[in-house]
């Protein structure tokens, strides 16, 4: 697997409402993944994530978590993928979440599936652990790609995109299988 950066986005000083990724490349058969180190300015917030800015009701995730004293597992339909509950306002000061989430064969003609993880770092029993998958029911090439947070990205946090494809016996890089 060769993976390439596509672009890294930094929260500055006052937060932000989002991160977006735009004018992402094609190439067929390749796929997609986030690297986010992120906090939120609020409680109880999730990481969202939406393509090519569709707010339908097109987006199915479902997620098992635990919190440290406890697990659950929950179904979401609705306008976005649902990452994940990351570091937020209340948990130990400077400390930021750590996830991943990877789009398969994100420029195919096909709906696109998302697998997820991401995992709240805190000093109590409520840091958080979630996995995810989840399916975007469009079957448009993803051009661009929107996180948010219930509340902002505090400064600091990040989210790094990248292009996964693989390398043939020549080295040269080829499509990542689908």
């Amino acid at each position: 697997m060769a993976y390439t950066l596509i672009e890294t986005v930094t929260v500055g000083s006052g937060g932000a409402s989002g991160i977006e990724f735009t004018g992402i490349p094609q190439e067929a058969g390749a796929d997609l993944v986030i690297r986010l180190s992120a906090r939120g300015s609020t409680t109880g917030t999730q990481v969202r994530v939406t393509f090519n800015s569709d707010a339908g009701s097109n987006y199915v995730t479902t997620n098992l978590y635990g919190t440290g004293s406890g697990n659950a597992s929950g179904t979401y339909s609705g306008a976005r993928i649902n990452w994940g509950y990351g570091s937020v306002s209340t948990d130990t000061a400077n400390t930021f979440s750590n996830g991943q989430l990877t789009i398969s064969n994100y420029s195919g003609s096909t709906t696109k599936s998302v697998s997820a993880d991401i995992v709240s770092e805190n000093n109590a029993t409520a840091a958080s652990q979630n996995i995810a998958v989840g399916l975007w029911n469009d079957t448009s090439a993803i051009t661009s790609i929107q996180l948010s947070h219930t509340g902002d990205f505090v400064e600091h946090s990040t989210a790094s995109l990248y292009l996964v494809t693989t390398a043939d016996a020549t080295g040269a890089t080829v499509p990542a299988p689908s």
